[in-house]
């Protein structure tokens, strides 16, 4: 197949160079993970990893929304979800892609949507009290925090990196916090 997409930032090993391959990735990505993906996301993912370039994933995307294989289910979160049609292609076309770069492909896009997920169910604010740096966190049900964790720091870069933390995984800080206060 000849290389008719942007290389910028794409590793030659590994890396897709066709439009083609990157629709087929972007399809079997969305029918992977089944859920509303944000676009520009995936696109910066799959970029980051050396797996497709950035502007080349997002006119992808355009592209399969205009011929019907994914739909666009919030503008402001730029989400997409998949329709049939690019499930089928997904699935009839996924063989054409190697092995390695539909694992690290998924990989990196489950990481990014679970990142995505825990930032909409969290709200963490930081802010400075009595020249004292403070982080909050909360995970959020229905708009409505059930948790709260409010912590004094050594500094904004302290609450960055507790932020970090804490989106990476809010339900496992929101359970280890419950089996300590129950025990």
């Amino acid at each position: 197949m000849e290389k008719d997409a942007l290389a910028a930032g794409v590793s030659e090993v590994g890396g897709l160079f066709t439009t083609a391959e990157i629709r087929v990735l972007i399809c079997y990505i969305f029918s992977s993970i089944n859920a509303a993906v944000p676009g520009n996301l995936l696109a910066n993912t799959l970029h980051y990893e050396g797996i497709a370039n950035c502007f080349e994933v997002n006119d992808s995307i355009d592209y399969l929304c205009k011929n019907g294989q994914l739909k666009q289910v919030n503008a402001e979160e730029d989400t997409y979800i998949i329709t049939e049609s690019g499930k089928d292609i997904a699935n009839t076309l996924k063989t054409t892609l190697s092995i390695v770069v539909k694992e690290r492909a998924y990989n990196a896009a489950l990481k990014m949507y679970s990142r995505f997920k825990n930032t909409k169910e969290t709200d963490i604010k930081i802010s400075r009290e009595n020249n004292k740096t403070f982080i909050t966190c909360s995970a959020i049900d229905d708009d409505t925090p059930f948790m709260s964790i409010k912590l004094m720091v050594s500094d904004e870069e302290h609450a960055i990196h507790i932020k970090e933390k804490f989106l990476s995984n809010p339900n496992e800080i929101y359970s280890t916090v419950i089996d300590l206060l129950t025990k």
